[in-house]
């Protein structure tokens, strides 16, 4: 028994199916049905029953979520024993980011929360794609990362922010706004370079949507992107929140959206005091709406 799985049973209990306590945790639903059945052979009782097209709680099920629930609240109040510290005076923290979330960290997050723990040293590690991310905390080798989700299920995940993914085009791109998904079909993109992190993000943003454009650029310099778009090279699938120059191109939304959720990741492990901080300062940045 481990507190992962008490936490997804809790969470089973409290949202009625699987599929939802997946999502409200950011986990991947076969992890948290497949740890929930390996607590059920633990104890060797049955936990929950399928109710319509949900589930609920069998009799030994409400006595396990009752303990559990003790059980987390404790853990929870221990951990909170960490804050008594020297105010992180020469403290260390490291977090792992994927390379299409960096700017997001180190452009934002990081010189806001500098000025308000200076005596903190932040060692950024980049990953390619969410799995380094993964391996890096489960090493050991990074406190904290950001990632888009969900993450496996032995990792802990704290929602940060959703992230749009929209068309920027030249403004003669003749397309009906909201752009419809099958506007994609055919249409000429810029794109980053084969192999690439931020290729394989596309890629699949591509094939959840069921759309299949034209290569009609593939460079890996960011930077010039906008450019080629502009030249009327082609148009480009990018974050909202990470173009800065929009002068001779024209941005538009998807319908129905096209959406992203990143988040704050650590394994399941007491965190050190600065990545507590940390965590609480990105939740409280989230929250205001950067």
């Amino acid at each position: 028994m481990n507190l992962r799985q008490l936490r997804y049973v809790v969470a089973t209990a409290d949202h009625g199916t699987m599929t939802s306590a997946a999502q409200a945790l950011y986990v991947a639903q076969p992890a948290l049905s497949r740890a929930v059945r390996e607590l059920e052979r633990e104890l060797g009782v049955e936990l929950f029953q399928r109710s319509g097209r949900g589930v609920a709680l069998t009799a030994v099920g409400e006595q396990v979520v009752r303990q559990a629930r003790v059980a987390l609240g404790a853990v929870s109040a221990i951990e909170g024993l960490a804050v008594t510290r020297a105010d992180g005076r020469g403290t260390e923290l490291r977090i792992a980011v994927t390379s299409t979330l960096e700017p997001e960290l180190t452009g934002r997050l990081l010189p806001r929360f500098a000025r308000n723990q200076p005596a903190v040293r932040v060692r950024v590690i980049r990953c390619e794609d969410r799995d380094r991310v993964a391996a890096a905390l489960r090493a050991g080798r990074a406190d904290l990362a950001l990632t888009d989700l969900p993450v496996p299920g032995d990792m802990t995940a704290h929602p940060y922010e959703q992230r749009e993914v929209v068309l920027i085009s030249p403004p003669t791109l003749k397309v009906r706004e909201p752009v419809p998904l099958t506007a994609l079909d055919g249409m000429r993109l810029v794109l980053p370079a084969r192999g690439s992190a931020r290729r394989a993000e596309i890629d699949t943003v591509l094939r959840r949507i069921g759309a299949t454009p034209v290569a009609a650029v593939e460079s890996d310099e960011r930077g010039a992107w906008i450019g080629l778009v502009r030249a009327g090279m082609g148009s480009l699938l990018w974050y909202r929140n990470q173009i800065d120059d929009t002068e001779g191109v024209t941005v538009r939304s998807f319908m129905p959206p096209i959406t992203r959720m990143s988040g704050i990741v650590h394994a399941h492990r007491k965190l050190p005091p600065a990545a507590r901080d940390f965590l609480t300062f990105a939740k409280d940045t989230a929250r205001d709406g950067h």
